[in-house]
């Protein structure tokens, strides 16, 4: 099999653009509708926070020789998620993953909320609680989904998030500017 760089222009390049293979519709038809069932229910600011934490998720890198896994993912949001419960309602006490790759996700992803929420008090707190919930359940379902496949979530937060030019996944959904495209593939 060889591979070469079509031109920008090349017809059969075009083509296949425009008529993907009916695997790939398929697949991009069903991460769609996963995504849109996850946030169902979500209010803007939660739809934004989903956002923001599925590009964090994109692009967060783990350290080396521990690949982060859907499991990780369920630990952190789970123990986020139940700080910020808990702080809600006014008591401090900050739940603890079991796994050293959950804590360290959980370390990254507590500051980038920090960040956004500055400011916003206890009802960022709650979205951010029921952002982070629905993402652990939704990374548990897909597990029983893809039932051999340890990053399944993961993967579709991948296929789903779209990147721009510079290679990073879309723009800050937290920002308060012009309406911004949403950062989902939709078919």
């Amino acid at each position: 099999m060889v591979q070469i760089r079509c031109p920008s222009d090349c017809v059969w390049l075009a083509s296949a653009r425009e008529h993907p293979a009916a695997m790939v519709v398929r697949q991009q038809q069903r991460d769609v509708a996963f995504v849109v069932q996850l946030m169902r229910d979500f209010s803007e600011r939660q739809s934004r926070l989903f956002l923001l934490l599925s590009s964090f998720l994109v692009r967060y890198e783990p350290q080396e020789l521990q690949p982060l896994v859907d499991d990780d993912l369920v630990e952190a949001t789970s123990a986020l998620a139940a700080t910020f419960e808990t702080a809600s309602r006014g008591v401090i006490y900050e739940h603890r993953p079991p796994s050293v790759s959950g804590e360290r996700l959980m370390a990254a992803l507590k500051t980038l909320l920090a960040e956004t929420g500055r400011g916003l008090g206890s009802t960022f707190e709650r979205d951010a609680a029921a952002v982070l919930r629905r993402v652990g359940e939704s990374a548990t379902e897909m597990r029983a989904v893809e039932p051999g496949n340890r990053r399944g979530f993961l993967d579709l937060l991948g296929r789903v998030v779209v990147r721009n030019d510079a290679g990073e996944p879309g723009s800050d959904p937290s920002a308060p500017a012009a309406p911004a495209p949403s950062g989902l593939i939709v078919p």
